[in-house]
């Protein structure tokens, strides 16, 4: 009994071992899921490159590198990294030694400091970035470009004299120096685009130097110019004169040869022109002949017209004259008898005279007062020896004592 008692406990306790150990192994793989889970939280396996850049990931286990474009791509924690470049133009400037009192001045051939404002523009080669990604650092301007710029400038520039650097060979030491920088940032994946020199800054008393150089040279070349100009003047006046003489010589020749040829061609017209002036003469006689003749039967024409004229004038006036005795004729006739007529109606009607008077008077007299006629006489004759008496009675009166 006690022995089956204690297999029966060897068999529980086997399958509560059994038991535990499953329920460890549920729980272990619960918590490698709660820390993936957690891990894919804080660490997402999904990235994203931005505009103008390029990722490259590269594989912790197979050592592999491949390039991400622009936009999401897969990053698995703990097996992939990304790095991110930016494939726009970067400018270095170095700031540094912009200023001749500055920290890092430059060094000119005579030992002098001077400060150059320098731009270095430069970008990352995308072509060969797969394959210098592993030993770029993160900033590259900073950790591979700027020793780089500071070894050639530097160097550059002691081969220099400050006249040089500020004037005279500008071009030639930014080609100097993108020549030296070219090659040595191409191993490393970089390419330059070009080098560009602003202000240099030089030390004072240099400048004021220089200043005092510049304007004695300038005053000498100002000299050089204005005598340059006067000995162009002369040699202008002296080729003018050179010029106009020529000119004036082939004018007499032109004028002498346009003279013969004139000459020549007046003596060859001449032999068309003396038959020509022949025939003129001729033709102008006839004409003048025939204008004549024309003449002298328009003449004969104009005066047999004229005759023909005044005889007819003649015939009118003769015709006209009768005309107006006939009718003077017909109107002293025509008064004789009007008068006739007047007078025997006067005769018969003595008040019309009166009459007539008084309308002929009407516009110049709007009133007559006259005594009445004595007798059945003329109304007016009581006016008139008025008119008379008036005269003759202011004449006695003045030649009385």
């Amino acid at each position: 009994m006690q022995q089956g008692g204690g297999i029966k406990m060897d068999t529980s306790s086997r399958l509560g071992n059994a038991a535990t150990r499953v329920l460890n192994r549920k729980t272990l793989v619960l918590a490698i899921l709660a820390l993936g889970g957690y891990g894919l939280y804080r660490h997402p396996p999904i990235e994203t490159v931005g505009p103008q850049q390029v990722g490259i990931r590269s594989n912790a286990w197979t050592g592999s590198v491949s390039e991400v474009g622009e936009g999401p791509c897969l990053v698995i924690p703990g097996i992939h990294s990304l790095r991110r470049f930016p494939l726009v133009d970067q400018v270095y400037r170095p700031t540094r030694s912009a200023k001749a009192d500055g920290p890092a001045p430059f060094q000119s051939s005579e030992g002098l400091s001077i400060g150059v404002e320098l731009a270095i523009r430069y970008a990352i080669d995308a072509r060969s970035l797969p394959r210098v990604a592993k030993v770029l650092p993160d900033d590259v301007g900073r950790d591979m470009v700027e020793p780089l710029v500071q070894g050639v400038i530097y160097k550059v520039f002691t081969r220099y004299t400050v006249r040089e650097i500020f004037s005279t060979r500008r071009q030639e030491i930014q080609t100097l120096i993108e020549s030296e920088l070219k090659p040595m940032l191409a191993t490393d994946g970089i390419v330059l685009r070009n080098v560009m020199m602003g202000n240099v800054d030089l030390p004072p008393d240099y400048r004021e130097g220089m200043n005092k150089v510049l304007a004695t040279e300038l005053e000498n070349q100002q000299m050089q110019y204005t005598l340059q100009l006067k000995e162009k003047k002369v040699q202008e006046s002296r080729l003018q004169a050179e010029a106009e003489k020529a000119q004036r010589d082939t004018a007499a020749e032109a004028a002498a040869d346009e003279q013969i040829i004139a000459a020549k061609g007046q003596e060859e017209a001449m032999k068309h022109v003396l038959p020509f002036k022949r025939k003129q003469i001729e033709q102008r006689e006839l004409e003048a002949e025939a204008q004549s003749a024309a003449l002298i039967r328009n003449a004969k024409g104009t005066a047999e017209a004229r005759r023909i004229e005044a005889t007819g004038e003649a015939d009118s006036r003769r015709k006209l004259a009768d005309a107006d005795a006939y009718r003077l004729e017909a109107l002293g006739k025509v008064n004789s008898e009007q008068l006739a007529r007047d007078g025997a109606l006067i005769d018969k009607h003595p008040l019309l005279i009166q009459k007539t008077l008084a309308d002929k008077l009407s516009d110049k007299i709007s009133v007559i007062v006259a005594p009445p006629p004595a007798a059945g006489g003329f109304i007016g004759q009581a006016l008139i020896d008025a008119a008379h008496q008036a005269p003759a009675a202011s004449n006695d009166s003045g030649s009385a004592p």
